[in-house]
């Protein structure tokens, strides 16, 4: 069994039986070879982004080839805001900001 998985289910068991001090701290902690999460954003944003773009094509051709024009509109739109929000993360926090400044809250 995993060292995390068999302390905790080595504190879980004492804590049932009530033989495991419950004043004392139960401290469950990932050991020092924790994985790197540094690029994970950058990776996950390469890997669903061609995804993301190979659906959006499927699905407006498919309105286009029905002629349903208002929903090819309306799906458009929807795909350009949520391909904003995906390849650039950062503009929720700007626009947020904006919105505050306009309503007059400080953002310091």
């Amino acid at each position: 069994m995993l060292p995390l998985l068999s302390s905790l289910a080595y504190a879980s068991s004492d804590l049932v039986r009530g033989t495991y001090d419950i004043a004392g701290p139960l401290v469950l902690a990932a050991g020092g070879d924790a994985p790197n999460t540094s690029g994970l954003a950058d990776f996950l944003r390469g890997f669903f982004g061609p995804l993301f773009l190979v659906i959006v094509s499927v699905v407006a051709i498919f309105f286009l080839f029905t002629r349903e024009i208002t929903r090819f509109a309306q799906f458009i739109i929807l795909a350009i805001f949520i391909g904003i929000v995906f390849y650039v993360p950062g503009i929720i926090e700007v626009t947020a900001v904006a919105i505050a400044r306009a309503m007059g809250v400080s953002t310091e």
